[in-house]
């Protein structure tokens, strides 16, 4: 029998990405006209030593339309991908990517340290780095022969 790591955080977030997308297929009726406009940019996120990553796809947003609060342990991110200046919808021949606005929120465990969350933009790759708390961090216990 094999022994594999329990990492409740990895099983939080999965479980939070499946109640998503079963919220996302039982209420979606096709976009309405007050909707249209609204997307949702894909999020990966990533435990990776002493840190959580959130990577989330924004191409062509201006940093300045990016719009990241954190209340309580929720981190909300608020945005705007808007079209070219000078063109409008009816310009196009074909329009698949979304445009508009976008909100994603996501509930933060206990051990991110909220006073020293770091986010960068580049390449179309909004990355926010989430530090744990010193205190949540494993600690390495020496055994002493006595």
């Amino acid at each position: 029998m094999a022994v594999t790591r329990w990492e409740p955080l990895k099983d939080l977030m999965a479980l939070q990405e499946k109640m998503n997308r079963l919220f996302e297929e039982t209420f979606s009726r096709g976009p309405q006209e007050e909707e249209i406009g609204v997307w949702s940019p894909p999020v990966d996120i990533l435990e990776r030593g002493d840190e959580v990553i959130l990577k989330m796809e924004v191409p062509e947003v201006d940093q300045k339309d990016i719009d990241i609060k954190m209340e309580g342990n929720i981190l909300t991110i608020k945005g705007e991908r808007k079209l070219e200046e000078g063109t409008r919808r009816e310009d196009y021949h074909r329009l698949e990517r979304p445009y508009g606005k976008f909100s994603r929120s996501f509930s933060l465990p206990n051990t991110v340290d909220q006073g020293k969350v770091k986010a960068t933009y580049k390449d179309g790759i909004l990355r926010l780095i989430l530090p744990k708390k010193e205190e949540t961090k494993p600690k390495q216990i020496e055994v002493e022969v006595g």
